[in-house]
């Protein structure tokens, strides 16, 4: 069984929703979610012994929030080269947070990008059926994957 740390932040509610929903998926994959929110990791230590990789943050003002900004300044002292990434996080407007945290694990961190990308959902999504089996087909394709 293959190990996935899904960290994120959220000020709403929504993008937590999102990271459970996404660990479930993993779940049903066969693999093993561990989800956190960013304030519980400390040290880059702590980030050590997973196989898999998927951060979130909502979009505000077009950007990422601030604490996932010094959370992958945090991430970046993991050494995580190599690992499966994947990205998460709501929206309202525009959804460009994702995306630029992938960037991030991708060509800075040189993870292995997860071929389903940097995954988003408008907030009004989110806490319905839809929003559910959209973030746990996420997670199991992305635990199907590390399986492999």
């Amino acid at each position: 069984m293959k190990k996935v740390l899904i960290v994120y932040f959220s000020l709403t509610g929504k993008t937590e929703m999102m990271a459970q929903d996404i660990a479930e998926g993993i779940r049903i994959s066969g693999q093993e979610a561990v989800v956190k929110k960013i304030s519980a990791v400390k040290s880059a230590k702590e980030l050590a012994g997973y196989d898999g990789y998927i951060f979130g943050s909502p979009t505000y003002h077009r950007d990422m929030a601030d604490p996932m900004k010094t959370f992958l300044f945090l991430a970046r002292k993991a050494n995580l080269e190599g690992k499966l990434a994947g990205a998460f996080g709501s929206y309202t407007h525009s959804g460009d947070a994702p995306a630029v945290i992938f960037d991030t694990m991708q060509y800075v961190y040189k993870m292995e990008p997860f071929e389903l990308s940097a995954f988003k959902l408008k907030e009004a999504i989110v806490d319905t059926t839809e929003g559910m089996r959209a973030c746990h087909d996420y997670g199991r394709v992305f635990g199907e994957k590390l399986g492999q």
